[in-house]
């Protein structure tokens, strides 16, 4: 008996031996048959659920590659940042969510930019205490790589004067020497870990939460990131996951990775990237090689403009990144590994050339990974595609970044982003937010893609516009590009017999709609598994 059948669609299948179907039929949580509508409608039965789809375009549903899952359901419920568009006016936010707080809570946030405030300086200590009423706060700069922390926050974390500066984390200081507020890199950690942790029923409540605002932007599959030097967030993060999915509770298919600290343990018990079922898998583990743009922290090959003492940073030694990943690659174990500057990325590229030339008995089901890839030199570029390993990227981080990269970087913005030439190259893409770094919507995604615009059309005709991709290659990107980086194209990412039955239904053709239309596209409805998750 068929479960359900959407009928009177435009379908966008993606698989070959049929890209175009009107209806498609679906039972136990997979596509049964796709075709036209008498066809499909002819496997109906009493007990099926039809829905008339009235001629809308429908596509298999995305996966947003690259989101740090778990650390937005821990976030819901703070202060959002995003939007901010001064110090003054981060400030009033602030001082409002702090005021509808109770006495001793912890004041958090996210999401500040100072790079597009009309005085670029990051926030200091003194700035949060003046509106935090001698509450504890810290709120993180949009790429996570900065936070900000009031001085009864720097107080509980015994941050002083006098505390040295840690491995690869920088704590800034004023003329006198002491704290501004501001930590940078892993610095951060030394106020993360006093900061008291979310409850189970809070996150699981979250999450569902999260997951919902995720189904009505048409995202039914997550690769859950993890934050940085967090050792503990992947084992919690995987756990929590599978103890919903158990449950029948788990709102969104998920690759969770885990941090490099337990590649010893994950080898002890044999485990390998892709174990799991279509809910939940363990897919890779995390590295950071460097920081990035907006914190200066990005590993360059040249010094950034007007800065020419500063080359960025890694955050990983080279030695230890070479030594954990030819180990990773030996067991079977596939990497994830952050990294911005074009140093960064070609130390990254030797290393796993080094690690796939010298073998293994048991190499990784599922291919390493770079995470943003954000500068290439044009030599390494095609690098990628020949080492097999997946460029996952953000593009809405592209046009976001517009005035750091060439303030930055300068001339060498040429080198950032190179959608069109990773794609020429043969290499592949899996399009991702980094949510709650930027907004997870797709559709914003996909214009940025495209256009290489702002949401406003600026620059006019795209910034570095001959590496824009076109609306199809995009729709790849956020389906079966994910698909094959997690090794399960052979049932995610297509609407074809036998795949998991994850459908989108949008309110126009994005296929034919002018480019500027993008960003307005709204989704009618999400099926997960077979399942309405969102319906207008």
């Amino acid at each position: 008996m068929m479960d359900i059948i959407l009928y009177n669609a435009r379908i966008y299948t993606q698989w070959p031996e049929r890209p175009w179907a009107e209806a498609v039929a679906i039972q136990k949580g997979r596509v049964v048959a796709v075709g036209d509508n008498p066809e499909i409608r002819a496997l109906a039965t009493p007990r099926t659920r039809l829905v008339d789809a009235r001629g809308q375009l429908a596509l298999p549903g995305f996966t947003d590659s690259h989101i740090h899952l778990f650390d937005l359901a821990r976030r819901r419920g703070q202060v959002s940042l995003y939007d901010a568009a001064s110090l003054e006016d981060l400030a009033a936010r602030v001082q409002t969510h702090a005021s509808q707080l109770p006495p001793d809570a912890w004041v958090l946030g996210y999401g500040w930019n100072e790079s597009v405030w009309p005085r670029r300086r990051f926030p200091s200590r003194h700035d949060l205490d003046a509106v935090t009423d001698g509450r504890p706060a810290v709120i993180w700069r949009t790429d996570l790589h900065a936070v900000v922390a009031n001085t009864e926050a720097l107080r509980r974390a015994g941050i002083d004067a006098a505390t040295p500066d840690p491995p690869s984390g920088v704590i800034d200081r004023d003329e006198t020497g002491q704290p501004t507020g501001v930590l940078r890199e892993l610095a951060i950690n030394l106020v993360r870990g006093v900061i008291p942790p979310v409850d189970e029923a809070t996150a699981a409540s979250n999450l569902k939460a999260v997951a919902a605002e995720l189904h009505r932007l048409g995202i039914v599959a997550a690769h859950d990131q993890r934050m940085k030097d967090n050792a503990e967030e992947g084992p919690e993060a995987l756990q929590f996951y599978q103890r919903l999915a158990a449950r029948g509770d788990l709102p969104l298919r998920i690759s969770c990775n885990l941090e490099a600290a337990h590649l010893e343990g994950i080898i002890e018990l044999g485990l390998q990237s892709g174990f799991g079922d279509e809910w939940v898998r363990f897919g890779h583990v995390k590295l950071f090689a460097d920081g990035s743009l907006g914190a200066r922290t990005a590993w360059m090959l040249e010094p950034y403009e007007n800065d020419p003492r500063n080359a960025g940073m890694f955050l990983t030694p080279p030695a230890e990144m070479a030594a954990l990943i030819q180990k990773a690659h030996r067991h079977g174990v596939a990497i994830s590994i952050h990294a911005i500057g074009d140093r960064a990325n070609r130390t990254v590229l030797d290393i796993f050339e080094e690690a796939i030339a010298s073998g293994s008995a048991a190499p990784p089901l599922i291919p390493h990974r770079i995470e943003h890839v954000q500068t290439i030199q044009p030599q390494d570029q095609p690098r990628l595609a020949k080492l097999g390993v997946t460029a996952s990227v953000q593009p809405l981080h592209c046009t976001d970044d517009i005035p750091n990269t060439d303030r930055l970087w300068g001339d060498r913005g040429r080198n950032a982003y190179p959608f069109r030439s990773f794609l020429n190259a043969r290499t592949r893409l899996a399009f991702g937010s980094d949510a709650p770094v930027a907004s997870p919507n797709p559709w914003w995604g996909i214009h940025a893609a495209v256009t290489r615009q702002r949401r406003d059309g600026s620059p006019a005709g795209g910034w570095r516009p001959e590496q824009r991709l076109t609306v199809p290659e995009a729709v790849w990107a956020y389906t079966l590009g994910p698909a094959e980086a997690i090794g399960q194209a052979h049932q995610q990412g297509r609407l074809a017999p036998g795949y998991l039955a994850d459908l989108i239904l949008l309110d126009r053709d994005i296929f034919v709609i002018p480019e500027d239309e993008l960003p307005a596209a709204q989704v009618l409805l999400t099926l997960v598994h077979g399942r309405i998750m969102y319906r207008v």
